[in-house]
């Protein structure tokens, strides 16, 4: 039988409350129950912080890419301007 390590089956989960509902009692569980919900809470939260920062960061430096990159392609745009009207002024000189 291969074992992976991330998944429990449902009798290793029954044998995990059980061993819980031995060690404390089962006056302790609802509470013990509690604190897990709320570390688990606490997680969760502490992640959505985390992604919702690194959107936030991502984006202000997305927007400074796109100023940048319409300011480069004014540039290039002005610089085909310059090229043709120097051809059109060459082309008129040689006449």
């Amino acid at each position: 039988m291969i074992m992976t390590p991330l998944f429990i089956s449902g009798g290793e989960i029954i044998f995990i409350l059980l061993a819980i509902l031995l060690l404390f009692g089962a006056d302790k569980l609802p509470e013990i129950a509690r604190t897990i919900g709320k570390g688990i809470r606490q997680f969760k939260d502490a992640a959505e912080d985390i992604k919702n920062e690194v959107k936030k960061e991502t984006e202000a430096e997305g927007n400074e890419f796109a100023d940048d990159l319409k300011e480069i392609k004014k540039t290039a745009e002005d610089l085909k301007n310059n090229v043709k009207k120097y051809k059109i002024f060459e082309n008129n000189n040689l006449d």
